[in-house]
């Protein structure tokens, strides 16, 4: 970046945060809270935004049923980035200094909060961040942002090693995109290859977008390899897991918990027979499962129900979390309060994944991971016995 081009951006971000009330307590009245979210609400990534958005708006509605937090109820702005980072910095900036909201419930996907964190940090304005866990968000930590999952790099180590063990001896590949997303599926993967002592026969990066993988596929036979790591985000791997079927060739395949929607597992179909991810949100099918699904049919429209998916799992426990926060900090509420206490919740039981907590050292909610196998009869996964 020139000088030139640093010093206008500085410019704006100081313009920006100019405008925020300095006693940091925007977005609360006496009778209400603002939030805001940003987040792809349009386009192929839309499978993700709304469904959080719905968990989001699950856990308000919930809220202020009983009443909402200290006398106050949530009310929340949507902005839709359609995936592009220029779009996402544009609507931070909108949500901070025209709507004014009191903490972001979500700031999009990797790269979308990576361009948007130099003004959230520089606000300081308390921010979750479920949909993404990349490690800028939390290495070192920031003291308004807070991440909410399981580190992409830890996560697919995690999965690659417990597929290692269950399928021991095998030749190894992995096709990965072109962006800081695959970057961390392949640091995950070559560190489980690493300790586990796995024999890599195909090393493959593919374009951001690309939707024929017929070649990919095809060196991944030729190489003889028998396990895969399929690091796209939904369509790519539907591709790669459908082509492994088509050349006869359909071989363990693992996914990162992003691609664990049942849209996906449809998608697949017989092709998802060998399909393994690993998660921290709990299955449709669980008792707690169940038991989210009956509380959403209470706020949601039967369409928005066909919407639902992990992320609006996701979405409502983070939120819960953030309302754990601001309860505590009773009536005078500020930015800095539910920062500092943010800092301090510990083994939450949202009910919808397993139990997460921050501290001060540590903004990266870490739930207990699960393996978890595609069942295609049945549409969705189901724990890997």
């Amino acid at each position: 970046m020139s000088k030139q081009i640093f010093i206008r951006s500085a410019i704006v971000l100081a313009a920006a945060c100019a405008a925020l009330p300095a006693a940091a307590q925007q977005g609360v009245t006496d009778t209400e809270i603002v939030l805001g979210d940003i987040l792809p609400l349009t386009g192929p990534p839309a499978l993700l935004g709304v469904a959080h958005n719905l968990g989001v708006k699950t856990a308000i509605a919930e809220i202020n049923a009983a009443g909402g937090i200290n006398g106050r109820k949530f009310r929340l702005v949507s902005e839709d980035d359609g995936y592009v980072p220029t779009r996402t910095v544009q609507g931070v900036r909108k949500l901070l200094t025209s709507d004014k909201v009191f903490a972001f419930t979500s700031i999009s996907g990797t790269a979308q909060a990576e361009a948007a964190m130099p003004l959230i940090k520089q606000a300081g304005i308390p921010a979750m961040a479920p949909i993404t866990t990349y490690e800028g968000l939390y290495k070192p930590v920031i003291k308004n942002v807070f991440a909410v999952g399981y580190d992409m790099r830890s996560a697919v180590e995690e999965l690659v090693t417990m597929m290692a063990d269950r399928y021991p001896g095998k030749k190894w590949a992995i096709i990965s995109q072109d962006d800081d997303y695959g970057e961390n599926v392949r640091a995950g993967f070559e560190a489980a290859a690493k300790a586990k002592k796995l024999q890599i026969v195909s090393s493959q990066i593919f374009k951001k977008g690309q939707s024929d993988f017929s070649s990919e596929i095809l060196k991944v036979k030729q190489a003889g390899a028998e396990a895969l790591m399929a690091g796209g985000v939904l369509g790519e791997n539907v591709a790669m897991t459908k082509e492994l079927e088509r050349i006869g060739h359909k071989i363990p395949t693992g996914v990162t918990y992003v691609s664990r929607v049942p849209a996906s597992a449809k998608l697949m179909g017989s092709a998802g027979e060998s399909v393994y991810t690993i998660d921290y949100v709990h299955l449709e099918s669980s008792p707690q499962g169940k038991a989210f699904t009956e509380k959403l049919t209470k706020y949601l429209t039967p369409e928005e129900m066909g919407r639902v998916n992990r992320y609006t799992y996701t979405g409502y426990g983070s939120t819960r979390a953030l309302f754990d926060a601001i309860a505590r900090c009773g009536k005078a509420l500020t930015w800095d309060c539910t920062n500092a206490e943010l800092a301090k919740v510990r083994n939450l039981d949202t009910g919808v994944m397993t139990p997460i907590g921050f501290s001060a050292t540590n903004h990266l909610a870490a739930p207990k991971l699960m393996l978890l196998k595609a069942d295609p009869a049945a549409v969705t996964y189901k724990p890997a016995l």
